[in-house]
């Protein structure tokens, strides 16, 4: 009966159809198939080939799309990967209909096979291709998909389907994105798998049988892009039949029981239904490998025996995420790789109206927001739906947002897994609350309804459907805030007021021209709601007056405005329209109706003050804003004063490329150096960033100006050790130019110091390259020399290993220290040695090459060889050589030297003086190994 209705509907729709027997091996993770396609010409061309998916093979070498862009985010487990850990295709033949092989090829390094045809194929004309060949499944640690070590399997996008062609064809490779762009094809699979699996589908299943050597299904589906299978040594899935769909889950859900399950799995379905459309296939898989594909962001990520959120809130919550995703990833064909926006514009959008429907009161800290000490916060006082704009605006405010239009494998990952997505639910909202909810809603079913199956909807279809319901103009929704990464900011200014009106001037910040919303208040109630649009740049408006004290641009916040602290104006007179201060414990979400000064307890550490603890003040919330500050004035007990640092900071963000920020500070530190000798250093500065047109890449480009002035007050006893002035001032220039890839690691910079009793130029070069045999090289170049000297003193001079540092940038824990463990701390900087050489310093030209090569994992073999002059001398040729742990780079390294200028440093007395370490204890430093893959 199944086979039949599957023949039947493919006769009636004049469709792609598959018919594959495929059989999984679990001793060698493949998979042998033979597949039979009916390729069915759609176009208006005639076709000489057919180009085919082959996601599979995008695990096979360190060289393809996928490999390449695990290397941009950072991860190197593809490119490390052991050969029985990769996946691959291996093509036995290709046949065509009269049973002559066809000549087909691999493009280049891609996941894409070419076939060409024996014949051309007319418009409205089908040919049958069978196709012979064995799938290498990778293994899961890349991307979920594939064998997991505990012999379990999860399959997407494992066999060869046809690409779209729609006048030109549509080649995508596998970048993990989850968007592969197939046509939707009636297909038929006889599946042999292992014995001792369970097996879980969003294929209908049919006549499982268990024999000798394994288990037979067959799986079913019309309309359908890709066949999911979950293989689980367990049976934790359930079936969930409900009067709208049937779905299949095994979300876990923190002891929340079974019955309660169901009843939260009908009220989503029922949700769903009614706001989105009915379900077209017989089954919706839900899985737990697909929420961690795309999990709700937020505190949700937190572990979930302290999340803050009812059983309840949270398993509805979650299933609704996947069950959206799944259910629009099943029925909406869009080109997911230009058009992603779409689906995520309506899957967003239904989140939030879920929250306001069901739980209108559900706050985003959950329980937290009624805790004693936490309750003050702004955050506790946010509304659950809140986030979407908090983790959307994250992006704007790091000027690293990008249009809803950027295609998929152009978007940031940041964006891509978070900041776009809820952007796109936004504007959802925000037309919305301008149209009319229904008007919206009915569109979003409407467009459901007319599009589902669709294979060739897009998002001018989405565009036209809104507009059939829109009583307003709304292109400003589409050439705006979808197609343009332009920020919404308004403010109002020029107040005049009478008895019986009220006359204002609403500026456009950005001249990004959106309507803007406002609120007429009267203490904390809303006695009038306007809205005003075509505002270029500025334009007035006359209101009449309804006993308001206030006027409020966004007070529903329902507008996704880059900033709101100047939304609101007084009717009371200007002192009363003064915000009011507010001290918080520690860094909260930024609340447009006060002056936030956060404060948290700190400690630093260095030997001459001990561990100094002290209050940091500071005014930067989650969200970055143009003007910080920070204060953290410290203890020091051992010198029993003040210590600490200070810093004042401007930052102007630009375009999206090229010059893109500028920054102006003045900061300010005080420490000691020695035992009763303090360093002061007062420094202004101003700093340029560039960077590329392409926000994955992680090239960037700076040029710094800065003056330091150091000033310092010299203990008497040590005093005759200091042979420089004590205070001086240094002008400083340095352009840097950084290519942070985690294969190929460039990075070089110019230096030019100028005081009054020196001038000096210095230039260094690092560059790291891991090679497909998986031994990485890393080179350090460093060259400097003085343009004029007028000091007798080394305390100015070029270092082979432990610089003096003269202008307190390096964070030595002991700086002046010339034994001890704290002597044995390096920083790699100037000549960059790691043995202790006599006569170190060179007060005329330095040139060093540093490097190092993996011998196994974190062990290296390192050396060091150069030349350094001093006036009056010859140039002095120096080397040492070693082994180095190198556990982090950069932040957590040892240093063992075995042979230099000394000798053999392995055998003589005293070897563990000898040993370097380097050490980070900035915790801002260690987050961005975790931050850099995602920004």
């Amino acid at each position: 009966m199944f086979v039949l209705f599957f023949l039947v509907q493919s006769v009636c729709w004049s469709q792609h159809k598959n018919e594959i027997a495929a059989t999984l091996t679990d001793a060698t993770k493949e998979i042998y198939i033979k597949q039979k396609l009916t390729y069915y010409n759609s176009s208006n061309d005639g076709l000489s080939v057919i180009y085919l998916n082959d996601w599979n093979h995008a695990y096979s070498n360190k060289k393809t799309a996928l490999a390449k862009r695990f290397a941009e985010e950072f991860k190197r487990s593809l490119h490390l990967a052991k050969d029985r850990e990769r996946g691959y295709t291996k093509i036995t033949s290709i046949v065509g209909q009269d049973y002559q092989g066809l000549h087909w090829e691999r493009l280049g390094n891609k996941d894409i096979l070419r076939v060409e045809l024996a014949e051309a194929l007319d418009p409205g004309e089908s040919v049958q291709l069978f196709l012979t060949y064995t799938i290498r499944l990778p293994h899961s640690k890349f991307t979920t998909y594939g064998f997991k070590s505990n012999g379990e399997y999860y399959l997407k996008d494992w066999y060869l389907t046809p690409a779209i062609y729609d006048g030109e064809w549509k080649l995508y490779d596998n970048m993990d994105l989850d968007d592969q762009y197939t046509e939707p094809i009636n297909t038929l699979i006889d599946f042999t798998f292992p014995s001792k699996l369970f097996l879980a589908s969003n294929y209908d299943e049919d006549g499982l049988v268990d024999f000798t050597e394994g288990q037979y299904v067959k799986l079913m589906a019309n309309n359908r892009t890709n066949c999911k299978l979950v293989l689980s040594r367990t049976k934790r899935f359930t079936k969930h039949v409900t009067q709208f769909l049937t779905v299949t889950t095994d979300l876990e859900s923190n002891n929340f029981d079974e019955i309660s399950q169901g009843i939260s799995i009908n009220k989503v379905a029922s949700f769903l239904d009614e706001n989105l459309g009915r379900y077209p296939h017989p089954n919706l898989l839900v899985s737990e490998l697909d929420y961690n594909k795309t999990p709700l962001y937020g505190i949700n990520q937190l572990p979930s025996f302290i999340r803050p959120y009812e059983k309840q809130f949270q398993f509805e919550m979650k299933f609704l995420k996947t069950a959206i995703h799944s259910f629009l990833q099943e029925t909406l064909y869009l080109d997911t790789r230009r058009e992603r926006w779409v689906n995520d514009a309506i899957g967003t959008y239904l989140m939030i109206r879920y929250v306001e429907d069901y739980y209108p009161n559900q706050k985003l800290a959950g329980k937290l927001s009624k805790l004693w000490g936490f309750k003050n916060f702004h955050m506790a006082k946010m509304d659950f739906n809140e986030q979407y704009a908090l983790l959307s605006m994250l992006s704007a405010r790091k000027n690293i947002d990008q249009a809803l239009t950027t295609p998929n494998d152009s978007l940031i990952k940041f964006n891509r897994k978070i900041a776009n997505s809820y952007k796109a639910g936004l504007g959802m909202s925000y037309l919305s609350t301008y149209l009319g909810g229904e008007k919206i809603d009915s569109s979003i079913i409407s467009f459901y309804k007319s599009h589902s199956l669709n294979p060739r909807v897009n998002a001018t279809d989405f565009k036209n459907e809104i507009n059939t319901f829109s009583n307003k103009d709304i292109d400003w929704f589409f050439d705006e805030y979808v197609a343009t990464r332009k920020k919404i900011d308004f403010k109002i200014k020029k107040l005049k007021k009478t008895e019986d009106s009220i006359t204002f001037t609403i500026k456009n910040k950005r001249q990004t021209n959106v309507p803007i919303s406002l609120f007429g208040l009267q203490k904390d109630s809303v006695i009038s709601h306007y809205w005003f649009s075509d505002i270029d740049t500025s334009k007035t408006f006359t209101i009449p007056r309804n006993s308001e004290d206030r006027l409020v641009l966004n007070y529903d916040q329902k507008i996704p405005e880059f900033n709101q602290r100047d939304n609101w104006k007084t009717l009371n007179g200007f002192f009363s329209s003064n915000k009011k201060l507010k001290f918080q414990f520690f860094k909260d979400t930024e609340d447009p109706y006060y002056n936030q000064v956060f404060y948290v307890p700190i400690a630093n550490f260095n030997v001459y003050d001990g561990i100094t603890p002290g209050l940091r003040l500071y005014n930067k919330p989650f969200l970055e804003r143009p003007f910080n500050y920070d204060i953290a004035p410290t203890y020091s007990f051992l010198e029993r004063t003040l210590v600490g640092k200070a810093n004042f900071s401007y930052r102007k963000y630009h375009g999206k490329s090229g010059l893109y920020v500028s920054n102006y500070s003045l900061s300010g530190s005080t420490s000691h150096f020695q035992v009763n000798s303090r360093f002061s250093t007062l420094t202004p500065a101003v700093s340029f960033g560039w960077r590329p047109n392409d926000l994955i890449s992680n090239r960037r480009q700076s040029l710094l100006f800065r003056f330091r002035n150091v000033f310092r007050n010299i203990d008497e006893n040590v005093a005759q050790q200091i042979d420089t002035d004590p205070d001086y001032s240094v002008l400083n220039l340095r352009y840097r130019d950084v290519d942070n890839n985690i294969l190929n690691y460039t990075s070089w910079f110019l230096d030019a110091q100028h005081s009054s009793d020196f001038t000096k130029l210095a230039f260094e070069l690092e560059y790291r390259k891991l090679f497909e045999s998986n031994r990485q090289i890393n080179f350090r170049l460093y060259a400097g020399k003085f343009l004029r000297n007028k000091t007798d003193s080394d305390f100015f001079s070029f270092a082979l290993d432990r610089p003096t540092d003269y202008l307190f940038d390096l964070p030595y824990l002991g700086r002046s220290e010339d034994s001890g463990i704290y002597s044995q701390q390096i920083i790699i900087a100037e000549g960059g040695f790691k043995s202790q050489l006599e006569n170190p310093f060179a007060n005329d030209w330095i040139a060093t090459t540093n490097a190092s090569t993996n011998i196994w994992k974190w062990v290296e073999a390192y050396g060091d060889l150069g030349y350094i002059k001093n006036r009056g001398e010859n140039a002095r040729f120096v080397y040492d050589s070693g082994v180095r742990l190198n556990l982090v780079t950069d932040y957590f390294e040892l240093y063992f030297p075995v042979y230099s200028n000394r000798g053999w440093e392995i055998a003589q007395q005293n070897y563990g003086e000898r040993i370097r370490f380097i050490v980070t204890l900035s915790p801002r430093t260690l987050i961005g190994l975790f931050t850099r893959q995602w920004f």
